[in-house]
Formats: structure tokens, sequence, C-alpha cells
């Protein structure tokens, strides 16, 4: 079991993530914003630039968290984009040892629901024949696209995928935070494809109708308390990756106006889920 997070939410500098992760004595990073970029789309140069900071550092990479098939893309993008992307993933994935490279299930664009479902699942297939070959493992979030839209429709992807290289990143402050309470379902029924974990959590839907926001990890309808008593008690040995939303949130388009306090908060977040987790794995 280890520890990661979302980096560019402490900071957004390499160097300042790299800081933050050995502050808090972890061993893993996950990477999505290097320097401004999408780690996916670096140049050559600047991919050995980052590979040479990490082995400095005696960090390793627990995930790329790309942007494939997320929230700035649709089911009716080119599918050029996301093979194009894998590819130049794969390489760097395996020099870095990397696992697991996180996508979504591409978000609707006036398709109804099977023809939406059918389009992401053949989609997903092609995608995970190439991470196979690859020797990596995409991790679908329980964010933006067809998977994400219920619960059913999570825990019957990887069936309708089935692939040995597609599993899931679940992550616990998502169905709050997209207006659904049934945390505890969600978490239930996608169980047995779980291989990674991200953790958030939020307060869910107000009375006014409004969305809510991020919360601390203690607090909240998100059950990570609950999720992480239960997954370890199942035998989990994975990683348990934060991802606070408190201070950047990226597809709400909100960025760090603070860095002291951002870094302050992801460092704080960090140290909490630690304490979280040494206490599930202790009643485990």
């Amino acid at each position: 079991m280890f520890h990661s997070g979302i980096a560019d939410e402490a900071g957004g500098a390499l160097d300042i993530q790299i800081k933050a992760h050995k502050e808090l004595g972890w061993t893993h990073i996950e990477l999505r914003n290097v320097d401004g970029t999408q780690f996916t789309d670096v140049t050559d140069e600047k991919f050995e630039e980052v590979c040479q900071k990490l082995a400095d550092a005696d960090l390793k990479v627990s995930c790329f968290a790309s942007g494939i098939a997320n929230w700035a893309c649709k089911i009716s993008d080119p599918f050029e984009k996301s093979v194009d992307t894998l590819k130049r993933a794969i390489p760097r994935m395996q020099k870095l040892n990397t696992p697991f490279i996180r996508v979504m299930s591409y978000p609707n664009d006036n398709l109804d629901d099977n023809a939406w479902r059918d389009e992401s699942v053949r989609r997903m297939k092609e995608l995970g024949k190439m991470a196979e070959d690859g020797g990596v493992i995409l991790a679908v979030e329980n964010c933006d696209g067809w998977a994400s839209a219920t619960a059913d429709n999570y825990a019957a992807y990887f069936e309708l995928v089935n692939s040995p290289a597609v599993k899931a990143v679940y992550d616990t402050g998502n169905p709050a935070s997209h207006g659904q309470t049934n945390t505890w379902e969600w978490y239930t029924k996608c169980k047995p494809h779980i291989a990674y974990v991200h953790i958030k959590c939020h307060e869910g839907p107000k009375a006014d109708g409004t969305l809510g926001a991020h919360q601390w990890p203690e607090v909240g309808i998100s059950k990570v308390k609950e999720t992480l008593e239960d997954i370890f008690k199942s035998g989990y040995d994975g990683g348990i990756s934060i991802e606070p939303h408190l201070k950047s949130v990226i597809h709400e388009g909100k960025s760090i106006s603070d860095e002291d306090a951002a870094y302050m908060t992801y460092v704080e977040y960090g140290k909490r889920v630690t304490k979280m987790v040494a206490d599930a794995r202790a009643k485990a």
C-alpha cells in the first residue's frame, strides 16, 4: 500500500509538487499538469527533465492523470486524439514503471443513451487492447462520461469492456460533487473492479438545489472513512491518492490563486488522509 496525490493541487511547478510529497514522506506522486502542461503532452525534452527530477527526489509516478475521454472531450471527438495520447504515454509509463493512466468514459454529445454507451465501450475496448499490449492499466474514473452517469453504469462498464487492462479508479468525492447522494452504492457496486483509489470529499447537494462544496476528508457525505475501512478489510493493498479540490478544481476552471495556501492545504490534507488510512488499516 502507498500514498500518492494529484500533485498540481499543491502547486503548478514540478519542484513545488515534489517538495510537497517529500514533506509528506510519500514515495509516490500522481502527475496531471506539470509546469502548466498536461503531462501526457510534454515534449520529449521536458519528459526527460521530469524523469531526472523525480529520480533525484526518489519519487515514483503512481499514475498519469491524463485527459483521455475526460470532461474536456466529447464522444463525438475524433477517436484518434485518444489513441495518439495513449501511444505517446505508454512508452513513457514503461520508462517510469508507472502502472496506471487515469481516463474517463467520454461525455455525451446528443447521442441517445444506448448509442453513447456502445461508442464509449467500443473506444475503451480498443484503448484496452493498446494498454494490455503495453503492460499498463487504464484506470477509469467515476467522473465524466457514460460510466459515470449512474452507479449501475459504472459497475456495468467494466463487464462490457471486458479487458484485463481496464479497471476502476474509484473517487470517493465524485458522486456527491455531481449531485448524487448514494455514495456507498457507488463504492459497493464498483468494488470488484477497483485497482486504485482517489480521495476527495464533498458535502453533497444543498437544500437550495446547489451542488455544495468540497470538504476536508473527515466530513461531508463521501464516506471516506467507511470506504477506507471496508476496502482494507477486503484485502486492498494498492494506492490511495489525494485530490483535495479545496484550492484548485481544474475542470471548473478554478486555478490556484494563493500558492502558499494551496501548498499548505495540500500537505495538511495529505497528513489527514495518512492518519485516516493508518486508522483504517489498524482496524482491518
